[in-house]
């Protein structure tokens, strides 16, 4: 950050030392990604053309970026004010969530400058991937002009302010419908490839599955970064903001525990109805019975306590298993499980340039958001505009 958040700090600090040099590389591997070709950065094949770029920072990108829905579905439609405090900083990661992954993409698509080929050229109302392009355009709209009053705020635009905050309703009504419908239709990509996912993955509920599993992944987003933003940023806070947070960790772990066991129980019937059990023998099931209870019971568990408990901590804990286990399950089905037939030296493994971009991508949007919490009033109330909601 080039201005200091408080006098005598300097800049170069090692977390900003280490951010320069990913950021560095990034853009150096960026550089060559787009003059030489995805091939020349990449190990996709024929085989496998769906990598790292699309399971972790599409998929897992677009589910932990929920938070945006979730929670101002809460507050706004639902009527629970009582986590108003929670909505911009869900809102600023959602849009920025968004926003990478739109970003990401780019990195992805062979022919990225056609990306909006299928909004303007030739639609294809019958896929599911465009269903989820329209979805993530419209969406990232949505969020663009739901996140905008900080910006305004900031600029001091009184009345492009009033007007974004005017249509608060609508917009949270259209982003909760367009996330409903690509949240699942991520897994409804993988329902074209039965004979590629493993049975115990594959399932005609996947659908279901992603929509239900991004609900506790944004409310775990929001417990985390909360968590870490009173470490960080707590001198940024203003006293609702510090007075509202332990109710929203708590409500929101309350919230995650029953949805996730509601998952739980769920994947059991998909398995059922397909009568997979016999898979529970093999290496797979053993992998996926890390995944189902290591991974989805043990956090519900743990937010099931914590909420009882009131225990702050281990709500924030179990969002960093909750997290861990939204990429676990997205990984899972895009990489790890599918193609699970072929032979290991024709599975594909991502090229270090790969997990580099990867890291770079994600780098860029935690400074991103530093410098939003940092700048805008996410974290407080602007002092012009207070009791303005």
């Amino acid at each position: 950050m080039s201005h200091h958040t408080t006098p005598n700090k300097t800049f170069w600090t090692p977390a900003n030392i280490l951010t320069a040099v990913i950021l560095a590389v990034g853009l150096a591997l960026t550089v060559k990604r787009f003059t030489m070709g995805i091939g020349s950065v990449t190990n996709l094949t024929d085989d496998n053309p769906w990598g790292i770029w699309i399971g972790f920072d599409l998929l897992c990108g677009v589910a932990l970026a929920a938070g945006g829905y979730t929670t101002s579905a809460a507050v706004y439609l639902f009527g629970m004010k009582k986590y108003h405090s929670a909505v911009r900083p869900a809102i600023t990661t959602a849009f920025l969530g968004y926003a990478f992954v739109v970003f990401a993409l780019l990195y992805d698509l062979g022919r990225y400058y056609r990306l909006p080929y299928p909004l303007t050229i030739y639609p294809g109302p019958t896929s599911f991937l465009f269903e989820v392009g329209l979805c993530v355009a419209l969406y990232l709209t949505v969020l663009a002009i739901e996140f905008s009053p900080a910006l305004w705020e900031t600029l001091r635009w009184k009345k492009l302010r009033f007007w974004a905050h005017s249509l608060t309703l609508v917009l949270t009504i259209f982003g909760v419908v367009l996330s409903t419908l690509h949240q699942s239709s991520l897994g409804g990509l993988y329902l074209l490839a039965p004979s590629k996912l493993h049975p115990l993955w594959y399932s005609p509920y996947l659908t279901l599955f992603f929509f239900l599993s991004s609900i506790p992944a944004g409310l775990s987003m929001v417990i985390f970064e909360g968590g870490l933003s009173h470490k960080f940023l707590h001198h940024k806070m203003d006293e609702t903001h510090i007075k509202e947070a332990p109710g929203v960790t708590l409500g929101f772990a309350k919230a995650a525990a029953v949805v996730l066991f509601a998952y739980f129980n769920l994947k059991w019937i998909g398995v059922a109805l397909d009568n997979n059990w016999h898979h529970l023998a093999t290496g797979w099931g053993t992998w996926f019975l890390v995944e189902m209870f290591g991974f989805v019971l043990v956090p519900c568990m743990m937010y099931a306590v914590a909420a009882r408990e009131k225990n702050q901590k281990l709500a924030f804990y179990a969002s960093i298993v909750t997290v861990l286990g939204i990429v676990l399950n997205r990984l899972n089905i895009s990489l790890v499980a599918f193609n699970w037939q072929l032979p290991s030296e024709l599975r594909y493994v991502p090229s270090w340039e790969e997990i580099m971009i990867t890291v770079f991508i994600v780098t860029l949007e935690i400074t991103v958001l530093r410098i939003c919490l940092n700048k805008l009033p996410i974290l407080h109330e602007h002092p012009e505009f207070k009791g303005a909601h």
